[in-house]
């Protein structure tokens, strides 16, 4: 079933499932992404100010994305997005933590300039097993209406 603009009405929450981080995926990261020893040497970041290593926040709204995409976005009629308003990173993520995904849909309208499209808004949410925040994003895409599919 495709998703269009149509479906994603405000206050709508789309689950997107879970993903674990192991040390060596956030070791492997930030080797390539961002090379800081928190994130790189375990020894390192255990004088560093999170007692530990932790993953990178660019790791986080990734493994946040690939969530979304494959619950979300690779089932919808999405044109684009015209970009993140904000993120936050609110917790530490740490080797073994399995985090939770979830989307809400906060607005939506349909377009004005461009026709068979509609903007929404949404807040993106990764959480840990005990329902505590890690990151929150704002966020906007467009979508594609239904009745501009039929065409």
């Amino acid at each position: 079933m495709t998703l269009y603009f149509e479906d994603f009405t405000p206050g709508r929450v789309f689950p997107l499932g879970s993903r674990v981080l192991s040390a060596d995926d956030i070791v492997a990261f930030a080797a390539q992404w961002d090379p800081q020893p928190i994130h790189l040497d375990a020894e390192a970041a255990e004088a560093g100010p999170f007692d530990g290593l932790i993953a990178s926040g660019w790791q986080t709204a990734c493994v946040w994305m690939r969530l979304y995409v494959d619950a979300v976005l690779n089932h919808a009629a999405v044109l684009a997005a015209p970009g993140v308003e904000e993120i936050r990173w609110l917790a530490p993520v740490r080797p073994g933590m399995r985090l939770h995904g979830r989307t809400t849909i906060l607005e939506s309208w349909v377009s004005e300039s461009a026709a068979g499209r509609g903007t929404m808004r949404l807040r993106g949410e990764l959480t840990d097993d005990d329902g505590q925040s890690v990151m929150t994003l704002l966020a906007r895409g467009h979508a594609r209406l239904r009745e501009e599919a039929r065409g």
